[in-house]
């Protein structure tokens, strides 16, 4: 676990202005919702859907707004979590991250983006059918972690081996609890750099703008560490690869 830890910040420290360029997508993705009428608000550096709000004065317009909002973040999104994939894929593989970019990119995101979208819709519409249903909202909840074991290292699996969207959720499954304690380790140090950055931000510039601030800082520098960190956890399971 100590290896993993030291390889991630090597790697994020070796190739941070290239990390920080694709990181770009990450502060449109979050900002897309924020700017395009959506029923959210943000809070430690994460987007949040006010699910309440979706069936208030909701037309065809708004709702083609809040989909063509959805899938163009998603596709952001899915776009920055390729690419820092690929930069540790290559520095631990010493391939070439030029031909790389240049062969697989836009397959890889491609694939990510279609898995991304089905956990969204999943969460999504449990959450609608909790809502219209009158349903406690611990039940979306409940769905999002029963899931997330398919989801977790499914973008790590299409990048580092080329798998397809059905068996990289089947190989998240298998080694999401293969190696629980990566696992436990990922969420502790999420939740304690969120925390510990969100608190600093607050103090520093109020409630209102430090929601912003976090929420870039968050997309230039937590949230990368935490994709490659993912994403070594996952090369883990090489033999090769723990030395």
């Amino acid at each position: 676990m100590t290896n993993v830890l030291e390889y991630s910040w090597k790697v994020y420290l070796t190739h941070l202005p290239l990390i920080l360029l694709f990181s770009i997508s990450f502060i449109i993705a979050f900002l897309i919702p924020i700017f395009a009428s959506f029923p959210t608000y943000n809070d430690i550096g994460a987007i949040f859907l006010r699910l309440s709000s979706i069936f208030l004065n909701l037309t065809p317009f708004t709702t083609a707004v809040i989909t063509f909002s959805i899938l163009l973040s998603l596709l952001f999104l899915s776009f920055a979590i390729v690419a820092i994939n690929v930069i540790v894929k290559h520095s631990r593989t010493h391939t070439s991250i030029t031909s790389e970019v240049r062969d697989g990119l836009e397959r890889y995101t491609a694939k990510v983006f279609i898995t991304l979208l089905i956990y969204t819709v999943i969460v999504v519409s449990f959450d609608i059918l909790s809502y219209i249903l009158g349903i406690t909202t611990l039940l979306p909840a409940i769905v999002s972690l029963l899931i997330i074991p398919f989801f977790f290292y499914a973008p790590a699996a299409i990048v580092i081996d080329d798998k397809g969207i059905a068996r990289s959720m089947r190989q998240s499954l298998k080694y999401f609890f293969t190696r629980f304690s990566y696992i436990v380790l990922w969420f502790i140090l999420a939740i304690v750099l969120l925390s510990v950055f969100d608190t600093l931000f607050i103090t520093i510039g109020g409630t209102t703008l430090s929601s912003y601030l976090i929420l870039v800082f968050n997309s230039l520098f937590i949230m990368p560490f935490l994709v490659v960190l993912q994403s070594q956890a996952y090369m883990g399971r090489f033999g090769l690869l723990k030395r």
